[in-house]
């Protein structure tokens, strides 16, 4: 048998694949091939000092959870809120916002509003549960961590005018709301507090990482002009808050954290209505 017949071609020079050897030139350090601002050091002082302060504001309270002092753990969250907000505003500000200000924030938001409320609402009266306390206690920190980092990811491609799922400092004051109430009306040792933590525990971990939209009021420009009606509503607000803050303060915070299955629930039966319509409006 001939060559063209045989099952197997012999290779031909034409069939070989040459390897060109990669001439390398000089090695550019690290350092050069980097663009020249992520190479900036130092921070900026005036967010990172309030951010500073929300982390220790959560690390104190969760001091005074071990001391016993639950309605000082609960302000200390609430005093950490309080720089949590004045951070943001201060970078926005100031135009000193960075990617290191956003994960230091970050940071400090999983100590203040998760695991400081976490242990504050474990001692408090998730002990009795024992298994199921610790279990709900925990469950809250990580849907805490998870919201705060969809929010990091989310944060480009969602409008700033709302949060997805319930913001986690907002979740952390409901806990505090809640002690802060139960000590107000004296009913701090009663029996039925350990059932209603367990509870609203379980239900702001549902929440936070849930898809209903809340509102949002980091965009709130104060220097522009706005409708005298706001201002007679924020003094009589502020006037209330002053006559009776604990009762405000638990009214407002429970108000913004049933905001979002309320306006899922009024926009759902919209939807329907308006659906029903249409199909009422092509029948014969």
């Amino acid at each position: 048998m001939n060559g063209a017949n045989s099952p197997e071609q012999q290779p031909t020079p034409a069939n070989k694949v040459r390897l060109l050897r990669h001439k390398a030139g000089p090695r550019i350090p690290l350092r050069q091939r980097m663009p020249a601002e992520k190479l900036r050091k130092g921070v900026y002082l005036i967010p990172s000092l309030f951010t500073a302060g929300n982390l220790m504001c959560g690390f104190f309270s969760i001091l005074s959870t071990f001391n016993g002092e639950y309605v000082q753990a609960a302000l200390f969250i609430i005093l950490a809120h309080l720089l949590d907000g004045v951070d943001g505003y201060a970078a926005r500000l100031t135009k000193t916002t960075s990617q290191f200000g956003v994960e230091f924030d970050s940071l400090a938001d999983v100590v203040s509003f998760g695991v400081a409320p976490a242990i504050l609402v474990y001692y408090w009266a998730l002990v009795p549960w024992r298994t199921w306390g610790w279990l709900a206690a925990c469950t809250y920190v990580v849907c805490g961590a998870l919201r705060l980092s969809r929010f990091n990811v989310q944060s480009r491609g969602i409008p700033k005018s709302h949060f997805v799922g319930l913001p986690i400092p907002a979740a952390a004051q409901t806990i505090t709301s809640t002690v802060l109430m139960y000590y107000f009306l004296g009913g701090e040792g009663a029996p039925n507090r350990h059932v209603t933590s367990l509870l609203v525990i379980y239900g702001l971990a549902a929440l936070m990482v849930s898809n209903f939209h809340y509102f949002s009021l980091k965009n709130t420009d104060l220097r522009k002009r706005h409708p005298i009606g706001r201002l007679v509503f924020g003094i009589i607000l502020i006037t209330l808050i002053i006559a009776e803050p604990q009762i405000m303060f638990f009214t407002i915070v429970l108000l913004y954290t049933l905001s979002g299955p309320l306006l899922w629930g009024w926009a759902f039966h919209t939807r329907r209505r308006e659906k029903r319509g249409e199909m009422g409006g092509v029948s014969p």
